[in-house]
């Protein structure tokens, strides 16, 4: 008999960590190979750790909510065969150094206030099960058993996590006034007011009101949609396209190419299509921020806002979508569709994005005022497409037609997007798709 190492892989260039939700086997069960041994969920994507090998689950090396780093050993698996402890795929990483928390990034140019001492607290009198990460960040943080105590847990049977931690202490700390910025203007009155964080709404609740926690991905996303709109001044703007070719284009060759390929072909293609011509016209959109440097992103990857059947929203991209052809991006759009529906999208998945594209149309949405999808500086959002009355030109005057039109809205980060450059951008995706030739083979 040998044991077999059964380590958390790699699951993309920016993922550190990951968070056990769920263990789908336990000590004595047997497992065949490829056979999903444990749930785990990162910061973009929820997703299930296969067994390389078959034989018999001995222990499992961490409880559920902890957090596990890229390259530990997840659980001991008992196999038949001598097998290498550590498979080639799940290798850990070599000299790789784990992301930082928040705490722990510094801004350059600006002092660092010096951390307290780790407060050693004493366990023993603690009325509920603490994790081991949970007690560190209360030691660092000087957080007390008493308001440890206070903090609603949103783990399983009611435990405290890291992120209800986390969001306790961001709740709770209030910014530094430094005696050198006081010195530097002594006739200035500092209030109190001016330096406290904004206290919360008062939240009124009746006896029939619902209280219904944020399950993990939609705090995700609200604190992502809240990060947004504070580290970007956004700017929108709007133009009306007219799609009529497009639509008669697509109903006359739909029914054939579904035949032919075996799935639908939608608008959202189409558009995708648009998006990565006009940035590559114009690659100071597909650029990206940190601090004074503009990263100008080599390659035009689009995602594609998708909501799952939860009602939360997630980001599948699609990678150098430039280089596909529509009908390559079509299966691209459906491939990936498909697999958010059904959970079943890997964390490669959902990185990499350089610009985003959200379908609002499709739940009849006129118009919308996207937010910006960091750490990208822009985002399109395409509306429903309706009849209307519509003015044009020919050569024997002015008449009014019956055409198909829409809205895009695009919000982008006005400090590295200029009014100009967003308006001509969404100008020349507009014009690509008023343009579409009603004879373009597919």
């Amino acid at each position: 008999m040998a044991q077999f190492e059964l380590v958390l892989p790699k699951m993309g260039e920016s993922v550190a960590e990951a968070t056990i939700i769920k263990w789908l086997k336990n000590p004595g069960d047997t497992i065949l190979e490829d056979e999903p041994v444990v749930e785990i969920a990162t910061d973009k994507v929820d997703s299930e750790v296969p067994s390389p090998v078959s034989g018999k689950l001995i222990s499992q090396s961490f409880k559920i909510d902890d957090i596990v780093n890229v390259g530990a050993v997840l659980a001991l698996i008992e196999t038949e065969e001598i097998t290498s402890p550590v498979s080639d795929i799940a290798k850990p990483l070599q000299n790789t150094t784990p992301l930082p928390d928040e705490a722990e990034i510094k801004a350059p140019g600006i002092d660092q206030v010096s951390p307290e001492k780790t407060v050693h607290l004493n366990f023993e009198n603690a009325s509920r099960f603490y994790s081991p990460l949970v007690k560190s960040i209360a030691a660092e943080e000087g957080i007390s058993l008493e308001q440890l105590d206070e903090i609603t847990g949103t783990g399983l049977e009611n435990r405290v996590t890291k992120q209800d931690i986390l969001d306790y202490i961001k709740g709770h700390k209030k910014p530094v006034v430094h005696e050198q910025q006081i010195e530097a203007h002594p006739q200035t009155e500092v209030k109190a007011s001016s330096i406290s964080d904004a206290p919360s709404p008062v939240i009124h609740i009746s006896g029939g009101d619902e209280i219904i926690e944020m399950d993990r991905m939609r705090r995700i996303i609200a604190e992502h949609m809240v990060m947004s709109k504070q580290t970007a001044p956004h700017v929108t703007s709007f133009i009306e396209v007219d799609v009529t070719n497009i639509v008669k284009w697509r109903e006359r060759i739909k029914s054939s190419f579904e035949k032919r390929e075996g799935q639908k072909i939608t608008y959202t293609p189409i558009f995708i299509q648009a998006v990565a011509k006009a940035i590559s016209e114009m690659p100071m959109i597909n650029v990206s921020v940190n601090g004074t440097q503009i990263i100008k992103k080599k390659n035009i990857n689009i995602g594609m806002a998708a909501a799952l059947p939860s009602g939360n929203l997630i980001v599948p991209v699609i990678k150098n979508a430039d280089q596909l052809s529509l009908i390559g991006l079509t299966r691209a759009v459906n491939d990936l569709a498909g697999r958010a529906r059904a959970n079943k999208l890997v964390p490669d998945d959902v990185q990499d994005g350089t610009f985003t594209l959200t379908n609002i149309g499709s739940f009849g949405n006129v118009m919308g005022v996207p937010i910006i999808n960091q750490p990208q500086v822009a985002i399109l959002a395409v509306g429903v497409i309706q009849k209307k009355p519509a003015v044009m030109e020919t050569e024997f005057g002015d008449v009014i037609a019956i055409r198909h039109k829409m809205f895009l809205s695009m919000s982008y980060d006005h400090r590295v997007v200029d009014g100009a450059l967003g308006g001509m951008f969404i100008k020349r995706v507009a014009e690509y798709l008023e343009n579409w030739d009603m004879n373009y083979t597919i």
